[in-house]
């Protein structure tokens, strides 16, 4: 018999279930990103305790949008038992597909007062390259960040899981096509600025980038993409669909045998995966003001399997949870202590594979669970007394 909803731990029944008080949190976690948020950055002044500075604002987008890309790994992952160690690459394809609209609303503001992005002036560039045509429209910079990462997920996806190409093989695949890219996109030929990448934006929508209102505006817009992409998620694993994911995850030859094609399956997690990776890198880079190369590096695909592990897959939650405690973490420790950061980060993601298998949420769920049983335990003797007396 399933354990009532009274009786499981608060994070669990979120990523599962989603009961009345689950609600209520998510309602909590909207009204401070749409009201307390903009109130306290806003209205009160900087000397008010409680202020939160434009650093803080910054940083907690930041690490929403790391959590979207979290959960998006966890679909595939915790559910799909299809590991990544490329995601970073979509993550990156989103940033620069905003990032090409970023820069075009530069306009004459640039260092060299052209209508061409300066590191195109810079190179001797003489005209816009084919592939940055429209990139001056925001509608169509929407397109781009969901469309190109898509297609090309869902090409890649298909060859792959049509050739059945799973487990380890599939990580150094995806680690390899993200090093490739990483390669491609720091030629200064391919048109997408180099190693410096894009960066030095003005203006989103005609607001001033760097204004306190618009950065109020991005995290509130990460905030809710987060709530929205839980709760796609949720919708997902609870359906058939994720029914029948899980089951490729465990037995996919059994899956096969009774009459479901897995390739759809995976393919379609796979491809939405990349997509929740891609809006996360359009809303991370106006709120970082860069977006570069090293965005498609191997250990940053490493870092989001890391995020992950350490909350908890295949429970939704638990990755959000470990994309804030890790770079939480990992903003300390880098002005801190910048030379054992590295260190911090093996020795973690090796505690968590050798004695939290199923992470933070885990280790919550079975402490609470064991002090239930002691508990129980001790009302045991209490209860004999009782009735012994009143024998």
């Amino acid at each position: 018999m399933s354990p009532s909803p009274a009786r499981t731990p608060f994070i669990v029944r979120l990523g599962n279930s989603f009961d009345a008080r689950s609600w209520g949190m998510v309602g909590v976690f909207a009204a401070f990103a749409l009201i307390a948020v903009p109130i306290m950055h806003l209205v009160l002044p900087a000397d008010h305790p409680l202020h939160l500075s434009t650093w803080f604002i910054t940083l907690v987008g930041k690490i929403l949008c790391y959590a979207i890309v979290a959960v998006a790994m966890d679909l595939i992952w915790g559910y799909g038992g299809i590991l990544s160690l490329g995601h970073g690459l979509f993550f990156a394809l989103g940033g620069y597909g905003f990032g090409m609209y970023l820069m075009r609303q530069i306009g004459r503001d640039g260092s060299y007062q052209s209508d061409l992005p300066d590191f195109m002036v810079f190179l001797d560039w003489k005209e816009l390259p084919w592939f940055w045509i429209g990139s001056d429209s925001f509608l169509w910079a929407v397109l781009l960040v969901l469309v190109v990462p898509a297609l090309i997920a869902f090409v890649f996806g298909y060859f792959a899981f049509r050739s059945r190409i799973k487990g380890v093989y599939f990580s150094i695949i995806t680690q390899a096509l993200t090093y490739a890219a990483m390669l491609l996109f720091f030629r200064n030929e391919t048109g997408f600025g180099g190693n410096n990448g894009f960066t030095d934006f003005k203006r989103i929508l005609g607001h001033p980038i760097t204004a306190p209102e618009t950065r109020v505006v991005l995290f509130a817009l990460s905030a809710l993409a987060l709530i929205g992409t839980l709760l796609l998620a949720r919708y997902l694993v609870r359906s058939k669909f994720g029914r029948v994911l899980t089951a490729i995850r465990d037995a996919e030859s059994r899956v096969m045998f009774i009459g479901y094609n897995p390739l759809w399956y995976k393919l379609f997690v796979w491809t939405l995966s990349a997509m929740l990776c891609a809006v996360a890198g359009a809303l991370y880079v106006p709120q970082v003001g860069i977006i570069n190369p090293s965005e498609m590096s191997v250990g940053n695909s490493i870092e989001i399997a890391i995020w992950v592990a350490v909350g908890g897959r295949g429970t939704l939650i638990g990755p959000v949870i470990g994309a804030f405690l890790v770079n939480l973490a990992k903003s300390w420790f880098t002005v801190s202590f910048p030379e054992y950061w590295l260190f911090f980060l093996g020795t973690l993601f090796i505690v968590a594979t050798l004695y939290l298998p199923q992470g933070v949420v885990g280790l919550w769920s079975r402490l609470r669970a064991r002090g239930r049983g002691a508990g129980a335990t001790a009302d045991g003797p209490a209860a004999a007394v009782a009735k012994g007396v009143g024998a």
